[in-house]
């Protein structure tokens, strides 16, 4: 009996010694396996940036996309009982850049779009259709001739409005001449001290056109899973302060799997003309100039689902 014991005893401590010798190999394989992909991931990366610096169009693009749709029906607890709601929006940071050796063209698109519905199906006069809420769309495009690796005389055209809701009414198109300054790798900044800022409204209005310096400074970049851009676009008015403006935009998205991810947008905006418009002719302030008008600073921010190609 007590041999059996000793026998089962060596036996057991024996399979505890294989399966420890059988488990400290593996983990050692598995160490020498994830040397090699690191080491082949460095040599992938390095050879990506190499393949990023030659002369060629550079395109792409990546955004959010958000929304929700819900119905009630004889949902007696809440105030209206019958109803459909629901929101849909999403936002678009494209480009399309050419690289030369010499030269530079550079050109972006940002879109930001969202409607909304809140349908009380009791009441017939109530709307049942989307109606937009936020509405941004900016197109651009910079020529640049290198003087230096990182200096260039430029050329730039900017175009801002609306797309759903008045169109071009007002719009603003931008155009300039100056120089563009790339002091790091992914970072643009344009100083055009000679612009024209062309704004587009119908009818009587508190719109004007006038000459002035243009900067902006845009950064778009690719850190692994992450995309992310903040442009910045400022334009001085010589002729007055009241017809200057900015807007700064933002774009986050993360990555989860393949080209999808989560993103979120945000966006910072001044104009003391449109304040004064919509002080004139939407509060219907009489009374309103461009002396007492509140400026109060325009915001947005959209959250969802991020998209990348």
């Amino acid at each position: 009996m007590n041999r059996k014991l000793l026998f089962l005893a060596v036996l057991l401590c024996s399979m505890m010694t294989v399966n420890a010798q059988t488990k400290d190999e593996l983990e050692t394989q598995k160490a020498e396996k994830q040397a090699e992909a690191d080491k082949y991931k460095k040599e992938a990366d390095a050879l990506q940036k190499q393949i990023d610096a030659l002369p060629g169009w550079r395109v792409g693009a990546f955004g959010t996309i958000g929304g929700s749709l819900s119905n009630f029906t004889n949902w007696y607890s809440q105030g209206k009982p019958n109803n459909t709601s629901g929101n849909i929006g999403f936002t678009i940071n494209g480009h399309a850049n050419l690289i030369q050796e010499k030269f530079f063209w550079r050109n972006s698109l940002t879109t930001n779009l969202n409607w909304v519905k809140l349908d009380d199906r009791d009441d017939p006069a109530d709307d049942s259709s989307f109606s937009p809420t936020t509405d941004v769309f900016s197109v651009s495009s910079l020529y640049g001739r290198n003087i230096t690796k990182t200096l260039a005389a430029s050329g730039l055209m900017e175009y801002r409005t609306t797309l759903l809701d008045n169109f071009n009414d007002p719009g603003y198109l931008d155009l300039g001449i100056g120089a563009t300054w790339t002091p790091i790798e992914n970072l643009i900044v344009v100083i055009h001290p000679l612009n024209y800022n062309f704004v587009f409204s119908s009818g009587d209005s508190v719109f004007e056109s006038s000459l002035g310096a243009k900067i902006v400074a845009d950064y778009t970049r690719q850190i692994g899973a992450i995309n992310l851009k903040s442009n910045l676009s400022m334009f001085q008015s010589y002729k007055s302060s009241n017809y200057s403006n900015w807007t700064w935009n933002n774009s986050f998205g993360y990555t989860l799997w393949k080209m999808i991810g989560v993103g979120f947008d945000f966006g910072l905006r001044s104009n003391k003309q449109e304040a004064l418009d919509y002080a004139l002719n939407t509060l219907g302030d009489t009374n309103a100039t461009f002396d007492n008008v509140n400026n109060d600073l325009q915001t947005y921010y959209t959250v969802g689902l991020s998209y990348k190609f």
